[in-house]
């Protein structure tokens, strides 16, 4: 069952590095693409920095953090992963955009971002797949380890005999 986590991870790069060829091939930086009204663009953009272009141009700290989560996500898969899919699928997703990222990083010295988001007067900070297969990779985790530890509580509970209604 591992070899799923690995294989999600390989989807989600799969999937944004040719999204990102498609952006870098079919638009000119800076060019947006309305696709659904007021609400969804393709925008062509670049990102040295991490999520909102924080610690821009840090390209190096940017390696080395990289490198330290993808070696503790392979670990956690490894050690923890087994017999919790929603934990490894999350695993798996974070994975996957965290290399995705990377090979951004090490092959253009920037991140691609293209999917820009409106709601109403608001622009939300444009990412790419990597970034979202990130985020959906941690909500996920957080949800697996609050099911983890409400049965947890409950096989606690029923042991010391309480009952909670």
């Amino acid at each position: 069952m591992v070899i799923f986590y690995y294989v999600v991870a390989l989807i989600v790069i799969i999937l944004d590095q040719l999204a990102k060829w498609l952006v870098l091939k079919g638009m000119a930086l800076g060019e947006s693409i309305e696709v659904i009204p007021g609400f969804f663009f393709l925008t062509s953009t670049r990102n040295t920095g991490a999520a909102f272009s924080i610690l821009e141009g840090q390209m190096w700290l940017f390696y080395l953090i990289t490198l330290i989560v993808i070696a503790g996500i392979l670990y956690y898969i490894q050690k923890y992963a087994k017999d919790r899919a929603l934990v490894g699928i999350s695993l798996g997703l974070i994975l996957g955009g965290a290399i995705g990222n990377f090979i951004d990083r090490l092959f253009r010295g920037e991140v691609v971002d293209f999917v820009h988001l409106r709601f109403g007067s608001y622009d939300f900070a444009i990412f790419n797949v990597a970034d979202a297969s990130l985020t959906i990779g941690v909500v996920l985790l957080l949800i697996s380890m609050l099911l983890e530890d409400r049965k947890t509580k409950e096989k606690t509970d029923g042991k010391n005999g309480s009952h909670h209604s």
